[in-house]
């Protein structure tokens, strides 16, 4: 007897009796019987479809076989070995990978086996390479300036995408005018345009694709303006604890210019990036920055110079200014002149405030003396009499001052003249 795959399975036995019905039937335990038939002929099947497509799809493979049973499966992917995880399932003899990306790329291979006793029967496919394309990223756009001759200009723009899966055609349009156009095997193209200083010439920008899908970068202007005065700098400083100068900066900057290049100098000397007491920061087009640490070394007259990136022969010269540790921390002049100005203010305060207290004491401690002098003089007159021989009789008395209060009271300047008098004739009396 032959075995084959399609026997298979529980095995057992009838004993009856030849032409005999009388005789009941007798049978036997089953048993299992197992057959295996070596693995032969692995292959992978490519069930999701093409073997290069886009980032974000699902790669599925399926290992057949043209013979074998009770089969164990591995896949390998660059010869190691694919472990089942979240996006990686792996079951009777698929593989199934969601959301792909390059990291899936490579090549796959599946190892069918199985075994019978201590014999081990393997198949091995081919290798199928499967390709997933990162998607080409947005790209970023820029430009340099070349100069080919006195009056010839051209802008080199640069269209670069952070990532994505070569071949990636890159073009560059002018509004919606395509300039030029080139497939590339890397992520970075390079177009030379002509170009005209001072004048706007449209605007620029980058469409890339390594797919079905067209990535586009920002629009920037095609216009490049010439450096042009004048160059200002300026300085602020940081200050220490005991309120010394420890740190200084630098600020230049040109009133004009779309490409500058930026040099700073101490003493006429150009200042170069090995020393170790400065630090430049270029801020683009706008301006340049000089950080100094304070010392000796870093004193002297500073100015810096200001070209075209493209051009050198013509550099503006900002004014110098002269530093050092000393003229650092001494008080600036308008400093000295509010502090001076604020202490004669306060001078000239007291003074007035000193000036008319004075006035007014005098005025009030005057006319007190005068009123004192005259009570004095009437007092000394007084005392001089003799009042024990003077009588006046009480009803005269009480009628006179009953009369009193039908007097209307006279004015004080009507007075006046009658009391000099009075006074006078004291005055003569103690003489």
């Amino acid at each position: 007897m032959v075995i084959n795959p399609k026997h298979e399975g529980n095995l057992g036995c009838v004993a009856k009796g030849q032409n005999n019905s009388n005789i009941e039937p007798t049978v036997s335990d089953t048993h299992y019987l197992k057959v295996v038939e070596p693995v032969n002929g692995a292959k992978i099947v490519v069930s999701s479809g093409p073997v290069e497509f886009v980032e974000g799809k699902t790669l599925e493979l399926h290992c057949a076989l043209t013979a074998g049973n009770h089969v164990s499966y591995k896949w390998l992917l660059n010869g190691r070995l694919i472990s089942p995880s979240r996006l990686h399932y792996v079951a009777d003899g698929r593989l199934l990978i969601s959301r792909t990306t390059s990291k899936d790329s490579g090549s796959y291979m599946c190892v069918a086996t199985n075994h019978f006793n201590k014999t081990v029967f393997t198949s091995n496919s081919s290798e199928v390479v499967i390709t997933v394309k990162d998607m080409v990223s947005t790209p970023d756009i820029s430009f340099t300036v070349l100069k080919q001759d006195p009056h010839s200009y051209s802008a080199m723009v640069t269209c670069q995408s952070a990532k994505g899966t070569p071949s990636v055609t890159f073009s560059l349009y002018n509004w919606t005018e395509l300039v030029s156009s080139t497939t590339v095997e890397e992520t970075k193209a390079t177009f030379k345009v002509p170009l005209v200083l001072g004048q706007h010439l449209g605007w620029l920008q980058c469409h890339a694709n390594n797919s079905d899908r067209i990535e586009s970068s920002q629009m920037i202007p095609l216009e490049v303006v010439p450096v042009g005065g004048p160059v200002m700098m300026h300085y602020d400083y940081d200050v220490g604890e005991n309120h010394a100068v420890i740190g200084l900066r630098f600020y230049c900057k040109a009133a004009k210019g779309s490409l500058p290049r930026y040099q700073w100098f101490l003493n006429n000397t150009l200042l170069h990036h090995r020393e170790r007491f400065f630090y430049v920061v270029n801020q683009a087009s706008e301006q340049s920055i000089l950080l100094l640490s304070v010392g000796r070394s870093s004193a002297g007259t500073y100015h810096c110079e200001v070209s075209d990136s493209f051009d050198n022969t013509t550099a503006i010269r900002s004014k110098r200014l002269y530093l050092d540790k000393e003229v650092l921390n001494r008080l600036p002049v308008w400093v000295v002149a509010i502090v001076f100005g604020c202490f004669t203010a306060l001078i000239l305060l007291v003074s007035i405030c000193c000036c008319v207290g004075a006035m007014f004491r005098r005025r009030q401690y005057g006319e007190k003396s005068l009123s004192l002098e005259m009570d004095g003089r009437v007092a000394v007159y007084e005392g001089e009499l003799d009042l024990s021989e003077y009588h006046e009789d009480a009803d005269v008395v009480n009628t006179a001052r009953a009369g009193e209060f039908d007097q209307a009271s006279e004015a004080s300047v009507d007075e006046w003249p009658q009391i000099k008098a009075c006074l006078k004739e004291v005055e003569d009396l103690t003489c």
